[in-house]
């Protein structure tokens, strides 16, 4: 049996390499695709100019204050901003791009699902009254039971609890008790 490192040259030695000739003429399929990629490029930019439009229509003043808040909060980063873009060195780009889609992804699910906030104090206060009038009443109970709902209550449970251990932990700094120096 050869070592690989005996291979190596022999592979090397039956490699065809080519060369690239840079052509000096015109060439008609370059230019096509150079056309077809301008057009996509003015109606793509026109599509996006329409959806930033109707997107400011539809946030209405909401809109319009978020992009203020943002403005000042670009101006205030200033040169703190600049020195932390420093510091991110090469992994500035990705860190943005990577916040850009995280931030649309956010907004695509929002739309999708209808999110809102609640409307009124009385939305929130029927909520949680629903919530503790099933949580006190027997017949709720039985009819969980009997229907097998009783997993899918146990599973939301075990989640709002291990959240609540999460918040806990990154509220003490510390996976196991408190820092007592």
């Amino acid at each position: 049996m050869r070592r690989p490192s005996s291979i190596r040259p022999a592979l090397r030695s039956k490699v065809a390499y080519s060369t690239r000739f840079a052509s000096t003429g015109s060439n008609p399929q370059l230019e096509t695709a150079q056309k077809k990629a301008q057009e996509v490029l003015s109606t793509t930019r026109q599509t996006a100019t329409k959806a930033f439009e109707s997107a400011k229509k539809i946030a209405g003043p909401l809109g319009e204050t978020a992009g203020r808040y943002l403005a000042s909060a670009t101006k205030s980063a200033g040169p703190a901003g600049e020195r932390a873009g420093k510091l991110m060195g090469s992994y500035k780009e990705p860190v943005l791009y990577n916040f850009s889609v995280f931030r649309e992804i956010v907004k695509q699910v929002y739309r999708a699902e209808g999110l809102s906030p609640p409307s009124s104090v009385d939305v929130v206060r029927s909520a949680y009254r629903t919530m503790w009038t099933n949580a006190t009443s027997r017949a709720f109970w039985q009819k969980v039971v009997s229907n097998g709902e009783i997993a899918r209550l146990g599973v939301y449970a075990v989640e709002a609890y291990g959240i609540f251990k999460i918040g806990e932990m990154v509220g003490r700094r510390s996976i196991v008790g408190y820092k007592l120096d």
